[in-house]
């Protein structure tokens, strides 16, 4: 299980995410949500989740060395579960909450393969 790969993907993918709320939540939130309108508190929130995913990234990234450390062991595990709990809060914002940007899905599929990934890597 190649897992310098996985940690390089997800150091790209949340950083730019990160960075992107912190610097547009507003288009983050209607791409994913539909939202036209948010409110300051929203926007806020988007932002320390931006920071939260930035260093989630950067975690990522200095973690993709580390070969079969407990440290890379702790940092995929707490990478599968941030992916399993995104993909089900996106998955409840699309179905249950009817909020569905055009941007929704993709996610959704993102954060399940990576999921899947984080579980072949701890099998290894």
């Amino acid at each position: 299980m190649r897992l310098k790969e996985l940690f390089v993907v997800t150091a790209v993918v949340e950083i730019a995410t990160g960075l992107t709320l912190l610097v547009l939540p507003a288009a983050v939130l209607t791409a994913l949500l539909g939202s036209q309108v948010a409110q300051t508190e929203t926007l806020f929130v988007s932002r320390v989740a931006g920071a939260a995913l930035l260093t989630i990234g950067i975690t990522s990234a200095l973690a993709r060395d580390d070969a079969s450390t407990p440290a890379q062991r702790g940092t995929l595990i707490g990478i599968l579960l941030y992916d399993v709990l995104v993909a089900l809060l996106l998955v409840s914002a699309g179905l249950g909450l009817q909020l569905a940007g055009l941007a929704l899905w993709p996610p959704v599929a993102l954060h399940t393969l990576l999921a899947g990934w984080c579980l072949l890597g701890l099998r290894s």
